[in-house]
């Protein structure tokens, strides 16, 4: 009897490809064909593998690939075309191999490992309609990547295709000409950056074609000459390096970096750009600054923007330029001055000339975004970027500090949003160090909700509701809602992926985790912290190996790093070798002497079977509870290390209760083991609504 259940339903992007000519091919030269076939489709499959698909069947010249979205189709076949493009202009155009490739939205069925239905056969009847080395995209797939993606559409209309009862309306992706480095590409209009001479035009110039492109009445302050290869390469990514301070002031430090921070907000939101966050851009920050194509090797990037920055009274300049960062070529540079008033006019012209400058097609909301940039009150917006510059310390003074400067800055300009989001952030952070979760958390949530009132477009609040709501509230659909919002209005916000990540994590749903600590790597890949959550991540998990591998990663990138240490004392715990963990601890807590790394030092002195050691840790951790918050979450650790499951349970409570942030890990942290058949755990499980 047939099986229902081995059938099942979903929606998906289906790529459908074949090659041009193959039979012709084929009967010219079956060895070289078949090598040729075999080459290709290993592109063709890594390209895939890269944007979350999956090949599915590869019979003769044909292959049939499903993604998640049709973004991550049409942008693999984006990639795969000018891929084999660049691979064929080394061949006769005899032997170039082609690719026709069809795409689809639709509902598919799914038995074992193979896909059927409609959706299949619209993509392969898409393919045919494709030109030799081109793209056919049904409407439904153009209406999901319209405005996200680098790509220019020509319609062609109803088209009616054998065996699919209506018309499928079709659209073919218009190809750009490549060429590999080195080599000159057929003549196109690429813009190039030379010096304008009265300030109101740019020369761009190509082979014998030779444009005068009006642009707005700003001075160019340098010239770049590239080769047409240059200008052919693909930027989809960036590094704003720390501008430079030409004041000579150090005081003035905060207002170089804050034009740094503004620019990196500015580019990343900008959704076909991967823009990297600040902490790894400012360790080239000064004297730690190293050629271009190092840090560019470093980072993963395509180009680098540097410059410089200055305030004079009440006048801003800042000086931008755009490099290609693995040949050091110059591609663009520009000068900016204006009133103080108007700075964040002066950002988003940048942003947006960059975008221009390496042909990014912004979204509707991205050209308004940019469009509509608001004026400051100048004494209001220095008070902010001091009180970014104070929080970026990431020390507990440094964020009472930055707290007092966004308090300034509200007092100046009580509508002032950022502000609000700003001192949400500092509150997020002080909770559970000088200030009790009870008595921070519930301010943190204030400011975030005013600064949405004033402007709902801030991901930096609704990351702060996301942290209020399932560390505070428990209130996980909600949290996970914020964290939605916050990544939708920036994909490239690092550490909503990051804290994102967490939240997966918290819950035992690894495999989504795992996406989102990953994606917050690509953009922060300096930061050994999120290299050893990453870790923590694979030994919860029993992956060891793995964990061990970020762990040195997370080293290799700091090895001073309190975070490394800890990284690997956990490490160790989880591989059940607490006295291999304890020193790695106690190294830790020589670098950062904060409860949750003397808790968890106190862990590995238990489980070694130094019990004294372990007690004289809880001891500590009591007596400094006198002076400052401890969370009870720390010494539970240790109790239940010890097997004192009456005393951990009774700790636990309280961390609840308190509202401490490492309470929201017990559902997955192994040493509360022992604990889960206890009525009282499982109670606490649900109070906190982890019992799924």
């Amino acid at each position: 009897m047939e099986q229902s259940h081995s059938i099942e339903r979903k929606l998906a992007a289906i790529l459908s490809a074949d090659v041009h000519g193959y039979s012709r091919m084929m009967a010219d030269d079956e060895v070289a064909t078949v090598r040729m076939l075999t080459a290709s489709r290993e592109i063709i499959g890594e390209h895939v593998a890269q944007h979350r698909g999956r090949v599915v069947d590869s019979p003769g010249d044909n292959l049939l690939a499903e993604f998640p979205s049709a973004i991550d189709a049409v942008q693999c076949a984006i990639e795969v075309q000018r891929a084999l493009a660049i691979r064929n202009i080394d061949l006769s155009p005899k032997r170039w191999m082609e690719f026709r490739i069809g795409i689809h939205l639709g509902d598919v069925m799914v038995e074992g490992q193979r896909i059927y239905g409609d959706g299949v056969n619209i993509a392969a009847r898409l393919e045919g309609l494709a030109q030799p080395g081109g793209i056919c995209i049904s409407a439904t797939v153009h209406e999901q990547v319209r405005g996200k993606l680098e790509a220019d559409y020509d319609d062609i209309g109803e088209q009616q295709v054998k065996n699919i009862p209506r018309p499928v309306r079709a659209l073919r992706i218009r190809m750009k000409p490549v060429a590999p480095e080195g080599k000159t590409a057929p003549p196109s209009r690429r813009r190039m950056a030379l010096v304008a001479v009265a300030g109101v035009a740019v020369l761009a110039a190509i082979m014998a074609v030779v444009l005068y492109v009006h642009r707005a009445a700003v001075p160019r302050v340098a010239s770049s000459t590239a080769t047409p290869a240059a200008m052919l390469v693909r930027i989809r990514s960036i590094a704003v390096l720390p501008l430079e301070n030409l004041s000579g002031d150090p005081a003035q430090e905060y207002f170089a970096d804050g034009m740094t921070d503004e620019l990196i907000t500015d580019l990343a939101r900008i959704s076909a750009l991967r823009v990297i966050s600040r902490t790894s851009v400012m360790q080239y920050k000064g004297e730690h600054k190293k050629p271009l194509p190092e840090i560019a090797r470093a980072l993963n990037v395509d180009a680098v923007v540097e410059g410089s920055a200055l305030q004079i009274g009440d006048k801003v300049r800042i000086t931008a330029q755009l490099i290609d960062a693995p040949s050091d070529r110059h591609i663009w540079a520009r000068s900016y001055e204006r009133d103080a008033r108007d700075v964040l006019a002066i950002q988003d012209e940048v942003a947006s000339a960059i975008a221009r400058e390496i042909d990014i097609q912004l979204t509707p909301d991205e050209q308004a975004r940019f469009a509509n940039a608001r004026t400051v009150n100048p004494r209001a917006y220095e008070a902010y970027l001091k009180g970014r510059y104070h929080g970026n310390e990431w020390t507990e003074g440094g964020w009472e500090k930055a707290a007092d400067s966004f308090r300034q800055a509200i007092k100046i300009d009580p509508k002032y949003a950022r502000a609000y989001a700003g001192l949400s952030n500092c509150y997020a952070e002080l909770a559970g160090f000088s200030l009790p979760p009870r008595e921070a958390i519930p301010r943190a949530r204030e400011f975030a909700q005013k600064a949405l009132e004033l402007d709902d477009t801030l991901g930096e609040a609704h990351l702060a509701l996301a942290l209020v709501d399932y560390s505070y509230d428990f209130d996980w659909a909600g949290g996970e809602k914020e964290f939605q919002r916050a990544i939708a209005l920036n994909s490239n916000y690092a550490a909503a992926h990051f804290e994102y990540g967490l939240f997966l994590t918290v819950q035992g749903r690894f495999d989504e985790a795992q996406p989102e600590l990953g994606r917050a790597l690509q953009l922060n890949p300096l930061s050994p912290v999120y290299a050893q959550q990453r870790a923590i991540v694979f030994f919860i998990r029993r992956q060891y190996e793995k964990g061990m591998e970020w762990c040195r990663k997370a080293s290799d990138l700091d090895p001073n790093s309190w975070s490394v240490h800890f990284c690997l004392g956990g490490g160790y715990l989880w591989m059940r070798k607490p006295t291999e963990a304890v020193p790695e601890f106690q190294r830790a807590v020589s670098l950062a002497p904060v409860p949750v790394v003397m808790g968890n030092l106190g862990l590995a002195y238990a489980l070694a079977g130094d019990r004294d050691q372990a007690h004289k840790l809880i001891d500590e951790l009591d007596q400094l509870s006198t002076r400052r918050f401890v969370s009870q979450y720390d010494s539970a650790l240790i109790y239940a290390g010890l097997g004192l499951n009456d005393q951990a349970l009774q700790r636990l409570e309280k961390a609840y209760e308190e509202r401490s942030w490492g309470v929201v890990w017990i559902k997955v942290n192994a040493v509360f083991d022992p604990l889960r058949s206890d009525p009282r755990f499982i109670a606490l499980l649900k109070k906190m609504h982890l019992d799924k």
